[in-house]
């Protein structure tokens, strides 16, 4: 009898610690070469942590496709990595990253002392005697809060009109038919996201730069403008941008470059705007673009922040401000682009791919996981 109790009364003593192992999480599986590789000799951050969140970023199928993945760390590449049929001489179209780099166009036009930005926005029939519009400020047009009649996201899509500027009745002459629309408040009132606003912004900047109503000459003017005092200083060889029939810069939405210029336009705003020390905008600038509006503490000028605000109900935050310091900023495109930059990190984030609404919810905490590795400094 005795030796029959002594097994049981040794199994009993050990369920506890059985217990105790049965919860110990099971070991990560070992990363892939193209894991590894993806991470540079000196990332800022512990190499096989980064790796790993770089490699859940391409292999988490709830985030959609990630495409291109570049982590710059201090002005240098910390992690980089393509999915299969892209690489780092890939164009990838901006969206809505474009408004950004639009932003930066009128600063530089602010700061040469051809725009005000308090002043009436100079569109010709605006400033016909008795129209509301005429009201409109350039600062009010750079913060989303204009007060035109608009509908980013339609349903059915076609009833939308950013679909119509860009593909439908308006697509011709984009900010004809964008400056065309009446007034649904009262400027600087309210807060709307509007596409077709930035597209009235390039318009104004054509305006400035060439008094020709010709589309190639307008074109030009605005080309040559961005290429010489922006894209070529900040080493964006590859930028691209795009223009409709009328010569206006469609600069809400379509400029293609590769992940590695996209990036290096975000160390351009984590510098406040400076290139090896030159000062292509001034920095007070940059402030200005990366500071909550009146009406959007969530929204700069045609920049997210990564600030809290009350949320609808259903309503995602575009970035993750319980997980990254409230100074970080992006200029973020339809369907998951984005070129996030945390400048007391010293850290520049692009990822670009395909996700759709869910997806780019689940996606929020898999970069979120990538700047918790880099402390603010």
């Amino acid at each position: 009898m005795t030796r029959l109790i002594t097994p049981l009364i040794a199994t009993m003593v050990l369920l506890p610690s059985l217990g105790a192992c049965s919860n110990t999480p099971p070991p990560l599986p070992p990363l892939s070469k193209e894991a590894l590789a993806a991470v540079s000799a000196n990332p800022g951050a512990p190499d096989e942590q980064l790796a790993r969140q770089v490699d859940d970023l391409f292999a988490n199928e709830d985030i959609g496709e990630t495409r291109a993945l570049v982590v710059m760390h201090g002005g240098t590449i910390a992690a980089e990595r393509y999915a299969p049929g892209y690489d780092s001489k890939t164009r990838f179209v901006s969206w809505s990253m474009a408004k950004t780099v639009t932003a930066v166009m009128i600063g530089m036009l602010v700061a040469d002392g051809r725009l005000r930005l308090d002043e009436s926005a100079p569109i010709p029939h605006w400033q016909r005697p008795g129209d509301p519009r005429g009201e409109i400020t350039l600062r009010q047009l750079l913060q989303m809060r204009s007060g035109l009649r608009h509908t980013e996201a339609g349903d059915p899509p076609y009833e939308s009109s950013e679909v119509r500027m860009l593909f439908l009745d308006g697509r011709d002459n984009m900010a004809a038919f964008a400056e065309a629309q009446p007034l649904e408040a009262e400027p600087g009132a309210q807060f709307e996201y509007s596409s077709n606003t930035t597209v009235i912004l390039a318009d104004i900047a054509a305006r400035v730069l060439s008094n020709s109503e010709d589309a190639e000459t307008r074109r030009r003017a605005v080309d040559d403008f961005l290429r010489t005092r922006l894209f070529t200083p900040v080493g964006m060889a590859s930028m691209v941008p795009e223009y409709d029939a009328s010569g206006t810069l469609i600069g809400g939405s379509l400029m293609h470059a590769t992940a590695r210029d996209w990036a290096k336009f975000g160390e351009f705003l984590r510098n406040g705007g400076s290139v090896r020390g030159a000062q292509l905008v001034p920095r007070k600038w940059i402030e200005f673009m990366t500071t909550p509006s009146p009406r959007s503490p969530q929204y700069g000028a045609q920049t997210w922040l990564n600030r809290e605000y009350k949320l609808s109900d259903g309503e995602p935050h575009p970035l993750f401000p319980a997980s990254a310091p409230n100074t970080l900023f992006a200029a973020i495109g339809h369907m998951g682009q984005y070129v996030l930059v945390s400048p007391s990190q010293k850290l520049t984030v692009v990822r670009l791919g395909h996700s759709d609404t869910e997806q780019r919810v689940a996606l929020m905490p898999e970069l979120a996981d990538v700047f918790a590795l880099y402390p603010e400094r």
